[in-house]
């Protein structure tokens, strides 16, 4: 992803494919994240957690793990798991710029976790092939939507 712009309709949908991903692997948060760090959408019980932090940290850890995987030989992991004494991060490959972590408790199976994880996948990618038609490479260039802002402004103030 180049350049893009995310509307509020994208993050939406994104959020929907997260919350269902959330429920249904019995998660406590599942953050979507670019790869260069930056949180894209995130459902959960987030509040003790800096979310924008972890992302950058979570990013951080993924690039780290592939320069590992490309020195014995392999191009990338395409899942991280760190298992802690009462919670666990699972960290997935969605596409070649974003990732998808999990954080879930000891009372959560690994394995649903990851069979759940690859089906959120498939309606992420779906999600984030509609935001690439969003891509401009001049974001000032970029044609309003209809309900933005400047369009509703647009329209009370023809001319202006």
């Amino acid at each position: 992803m180049a350049n893009f712009i995310l509307y509020k309709e994208d993050i939406d949908r994104l959020n929907k494919v997260l919350a269902h991903l959330l429920s249904s692997a019995s998660a406590t948060f599942v953050l979507l994240v670019h790869k260069d760090g930056n949180l894209l959408a995130n459902q959960g019980y987030t509040k003790a957690f800096d979310t924008t932090a972890l992302a950058a940290l979570a990013a951080g850890s993924y690039a780290a793990t592939r320069a590992i995987a490309q020195m014995i030989g392999e191009n990338e992991f395409t899942v991280l798991f760190h298992k802690g004494r009462t919670d666990n991060i699972h960290i997935s490959l969605v596409d070649e710029d974003c990732i998808l972590v999990l954080v879930f408790d000891d009372r959560t199976n690994p394995g649903l976790v990851r069979l759940e994880s690859e089906k959120a996948i498939k309606g992420i990618n779906e999600v984030l092939e509609d935001i690439r038609k969003n891509e401009f490479t001049d974001l000032e260039s970029a044609p309003p939507k209809a309900d933005s802002v400047g369009h509703q402004l647009d329209k009370l103030f023809p001319g202006m």
